[in-house]
């Protein structure tokens, strides 16, 4: 239970990462909403493998580059799906008339709204691959 604790709070401090550096790059930087997402997602995870090994898995029996190679990996893949559900999320949001007229004056906050879906499926994915692959003993 301890592990999940620390867990949810690495994700969680980790979407706060990722969304405020969304948001700060699309508001003060020429970027568009696809390649801040990137550059978030990037920011986010090097917050989050220095949270989970310290506080939630701890070092693995591996060296720091293995580690570090197989967190990437995971990651990674972790964050294609997020990203993907981002996309995909922001496009059903431009395109769905009821959610366009209904959401308008919302608008600037549909890259964060993504953000958090494809954050909250993209947990499900790392937290399977971290535990199995990354912070275990050989």
């Amino acid at each position: 239970m301890k592990k999940l604790f620390w867990f949810a709070f690495a994700g969680g401090s980790g979407f706060l990462v990722d969304a405020g550096t969304l948001w700060l790059l699309i508001h003060f930087t020429p970027v568009g909403p696809y390649l801040a997402r990137i550059l978030s997602i990037a920011t986010a995870m090097a917050w989050t493998w220095t949270v989970n090994r310290t506080l939630t898995f701890g070092r693995s029996s591996r060296s720091l580059a293995s580690e570090g190679a197989r967190y990437g990996l995971v990651g990674l893949a972790a964050a294609l799906v997020n990203y993907a559900v981002y996309s995909a999320c922001l496009w059903f949001m431009g395109r769905c008339q009821p959610c366009s007229a209904a959401f308008a004056d919302y608008r600037e906050l549909w890259p964060v709204a993504a953000t958090a879906v494809g954050s909250g499926v993209a947990m499900v994915v790392s937290y399977y691959g971290y535990s199995r692959l990354v912070f275990t003993s050989r």
